[in-house]
């Protein structure tokens, strides 16, 4: 069995350094807030240095302390002490709050930012994050009024996420399988649609229909009282819109997502006739019905020990440099990686990057199929992004999500190119298909999500929206991004209910950084293939930038300009050709 070690962050939950470390942190953050209420009495150059020493103690212990314990809970569901300590972790962090308000608001007061930066290394070298937390001035309340808001929130947004958490995952679907009808929780359900039948595909898209409308009020109600919360947060807090927030976290320029935004609609046809063709591959003539969105055209036949998929990673990882190989190596031996499933750990796949001891670990639940090892790749990117971030402060390596998939798209791209020079004929549609696929959802359904949103918000401004109507905007953007694409008899109106991020208060818009981190990442890659071997040292500089930096900044550090449509045509032209070439390989 291929589990991780935990070890080089502590022994173990009983371990001494780790309650030496609870308690640090609690004084810690006590000092702060104390240190907080005597800003007059300091220079400004004391006020932000000390600032800076104070952070970058409570964020890198908090990491430490905070990832142990996930990734114990992670892979032990019933480890109570790890959900206990990880609670207490959580908590703890809450109480820098006052403290974080106060040192903005100080800004707000300070003329000469620059000039105090300027006179002292430490706030040199964390320019950015002093810089970021300035223009976060006219977007913060009192200390007083930002702790109602937090606790508020509680009975508030919180209470609907953690209803709406509870209903989706408690609800059990009864499916009409060929086999005779069977009781299934959502997310099995949901699984059927990758199934290589068709029946089997109908049915858990009938279930799943019929299901939802026994909690479509309840999450009607939970979708507005969330929704509502964030607009009247975002006037409070003089937000021109809630697209505007999004963008200012994301650190995007409104000029770079309507840049991208542009593209995409001007490809959108090229992926209609992507999902057009596979409808006529699988028996269809007016679209593609909803239920064979994920329908495999061929099944993937390639089947891998978890030994043969880390030596094909590695190898091919090698052909774009040897630190990147070397890097995977280090990771497999050192026991990074928890590979297969096992009972009381958890689904899925992800990367935490470790910052405080400079390393990572990547949780997969290895199968052996093709589709796990381009994930060992993805996670493996990630891995990758936080080793070129290692010799900056902890303060100066959180990267924004729109930047947050660049290393891991463009490692499992490396994979996946190499995986279909190698594939027979079956297997090589098989793969390309997949990765279409993929992109589709990450451009075309994202750009429906985003679509949805933005109606939604709107429409929120002025009403409460009961669950008939929330259908109606959802089939709405379906309809404007998929096009002809899909049978408009058979989309999926409850797309609102089933994806968490509607549920978030502080996910708004949790959408088209996905669609922004493909495009970039292809770009990126495309230039690798043009300047090959020179690149490779401009691509590693870059990820480590990605901290300290906006995006228009970072992506020019690759002569790439993200205000101009040009470059995410030139990405889409990449997806466009691999949807010919599968067109032309499955047409008869």
């Amino acid at each position: 069995m291929n589990t991780w070690d935990l070890t080089d962050l502590y022994p173990s939950l009983d371990d001494a350094t780790f309650h030496q470390d609870i308690v640090s942190l609690g004084k810690a953050i006590d000092e702060f807030e104390l240190w907080s209420n005597g800003l007059n009495q300091l220079t400004a150059q004391e006020v932000l240095e000390s600032y800076i020493n104070q952070s970058t103690y409570i964020s890198s212990t908090m990491t430490r302390l905070g990832a142990f314990a996930s990734l114990t809970s992670a892979t032990d569901a019933s480890n109570t002490q790890a959900l206990n300590a990880l609670n207490q972790i959580q908590i703890m962090g809450t109480k820098t709050v006052n403290g974080q308000v106060a040192l903005v608001h100080y800004l707000k007061t300070l003329e000469d930012l620059d000039g105090v930066i300027n006179s002292s290394t430490l706030l040199s070298e964390h320019r950015f994050v002093l810089e970021t937390l300035k223009k976060q001035v006219q977007h913060v309340l009192s200390a007083k009024e930002e702790l109602i808001i937090s606790k508020m929130s509680m009975n508030g947004s919180t209470a609907w996420t953690n209803l709406q958490n509870k209903i989706t995952s408690t609800l059990n679907v009864d499916v009409a399988l060929p086999e005779g009808v069977k009781s299934m929780p959502l997310p099995a359900v949901r699984n059927l649609a990758y199934s290589d039948n068709q029946e089997v595909r109908k049915a858990g898209y009938d279930a799943e229909m019929n299901a939802y409308s026994r909690i479509e009020d309840s999450s009607a109600a939970a979708i507005n009282g969330i929704k509502g919360e964030v607009l009247t947060l975002n006037e409070l807090k003089g937000y021109e819109g809630v697209l505007s927030e999004t963008l200012l976290k994301s650190r995007m320029s409104e000029e770079t997502l309507n840049a991208m935004l542009n593209a995409i609609k001007e490809y959108l046809p090229v992926f209609r006739d992507y999902l057009k063709h596979k409808a006529k591959l699988l028996g269809h003539n007016n679209g593609l019905p909803f239920y064979d969105m994920f329908a495999p055209i061929n099944k993937n036949t390639l089947q891998y020990t978890y030994e043969e998929a880390s030596d094909f990673v590695v190898k091919q990882f090698a052909t774009f440099s040897s630190e990147l190989a070397d890097f995977t190596t280090h990771a497999i031996e050192q026991r990074w990686i928890d590979v297969e499933p096992r009972s009381g750990k958890r689904g899925g796949a992800f990367c935490s990057n470790l910052h405080p001891i400079k390393q990572s670990r990547v949780m997969l639940n290895f199968d052996g199929s093709f589709s796990n090892l381009t994930t060992l790749a993805h996670e493996l990117g990630h891995a990758y992004h936080g080793h070129c971030l290692k010799e900056e402060t902890i303060l100066n390596s959180r990267y924004p999500m729109p930047i947050a998939e660049t290393a891991s798209i463009f490692c499992e791209t490396i994979v996946v190119n190499a995986a279909l020079k190698e594939a027979d004929h079956e297997n090589a549609i098989a793969i390309l298909e997949a990765s279409i696929s993929d992109a589709t959802q990450v451009i075309v359904d994202i750009y429906s999500r985003y679509l949805f949103e933005t109606s939604l918000f709107k429409a929120r401004e002025n009403k409460v929206l009961d669950s008939k109507e929330l259908q109606k905007l959802m089939l709405d953007a379906q309809k404007e991004a998929y096009g002809e694409g899909l049978d408009h008899q058979v989309l999926h109106p409850y797309m609102w209910l089933n994806k968490p991020h509607y549920y978030s208060a502080g996910l708004n818009f949790y959408n088209f950084p996905y669609a922004f981190g493909l495009l970039f990442s292809k770009g990126l890659y495309a230039q690798y293939l043009k300047e090959g071997e020179s690149f490779v040292s401009k691509y590693n500089a870059l990820l480590q930038a990605t901290g300290k930096h906006n995006i228009k900044d970072v992506a020019a550090m690759a002569n790439v300009d993200s205000d101009d449509s040009e470059f995410y045509k030139a990405s889409l032209e990449l997806v466009a050709n691999d949807i010919r070439q599968f067109i032309l390989l499955t047409s008869k």
